[in-house]
């Protein structure tokens, strides 16, 4: 890995927390030219402020994936200065609640991040790699994408449709030599795990003791990328439930009943503090 990405130009959704920000950072440190981008202006400038040390290396923008016209147009101008060799599709958002609380609004906010962001992405990137020639495209999706984890059916709902799209992707573009991973994380220490449902941010939530840091996660898709290309499970959870989803389905079955009943006490406590759910 440490001169697979030399010189390599990598495009990243979502990269200014998170996944994407851990993943531009060891990308740069790989010798990689990267291009970021996220939604939110704050976050850019910060992420962007933080690795200017990498110079002309670094580039980031604010782009909202949940706009293919914003995506197009921003894949065809990096595309006009030369090859893209990678594209990391990572932006989206997190949903956690009782299903009979989703609202159509919420339906709409996440599907349209987490799936239409992906697609804008690869609708954009797949003439760009053809007429070049190559290229390797990387969804984030989840262990919600290969798990039906309880109290998360709209973003399983989204990540399940992101693995099947990318699969789907690998095969019909196996003969253009364009290669496609899908990405499905278990807990990684992201801000995800500070939003309540409404998106508030509260500092004293905390990420699971599980939970590896973003830098962590980025070595294990870089790696994983390395020697396999298709479904590759990030952190030993979803490792374990990529396997025994065919194998041991009993297990499966009580790990997310364990998973139903740990989120119904979560819920409880948050109800009694006011915090939406």
């Amino acid at each position: 890995m440490n001169t697979s990405y030399q010189g390599k130009v990598c495009v990243i959704t979502g990269a200014s927390t998170g996944i994407g920000f851990g993943l531009s950072k060891k990308l740069l440190e790989l010798g990689a030219t990267v291009w970021m981008c996220s939604r939110t202006p704050e976050n850019v400038e910060a992420a962007g402020e933080q690795l200017k040390g990498y110079g002309s290396r670094v580039h980031s923008e604010v782009i909202d994936v949940r706009s293919a016209e914003q995506v197009t147009d921003y894949l065809n101008r990096i595309a006009a200065e030369g090859p893209i060799d990678y594209l990391f599709n990572n932006a989206g958002v997190a949903q956690k609640g009782i299903f009979a609380d989703v609202t159509p609004q919420i339906w709409e906010d996440v599907m349209s991040a987490n799936f239409y962001g992906v697609v804008h992405g690869v609708t954009a990137a797949i003439p760009i790699m053809l007429k070049q020639g190559y290229g390797n495209i990387i969804n984030t999706a989840s262990v919600c994408g290969i798990a039906p984890l309880p109290y998360q059916t709209v973003y399983c709902a989204s990540k399940y449709a992101v693995v099947g799209f990318s699969e789907a992707l690998r095969y019909e573009y196996a003969d253009n030599n364009i290669r496609v991973w899908v990405v499905c994380p278990a807990a990684v220490d992201t801000m995800i795990f500070k939003r309540d449902q409404n998106y508030m941010i509260h500092e004293e939530f905390q990420a699971p003791p599980e939970a590896i840091s973003i830098e962590d996660a980025a070595i294990e898709i870089l790696e994983g990328m390395e020697t396999y290309t298709g479904i590759l499970p990030i952190v030993d959870f979803a490792r374990l439930m990529y396997e025994s989803i065919g194998k041991d389905p009993k297990m499966v079955d009580d790990a997310m009943l364990a998973i139903k009943k740990s989120s119904e006490e979560s819920f409880d406590e948050l109800k009694t503090r006011g915090i939406a759910i």
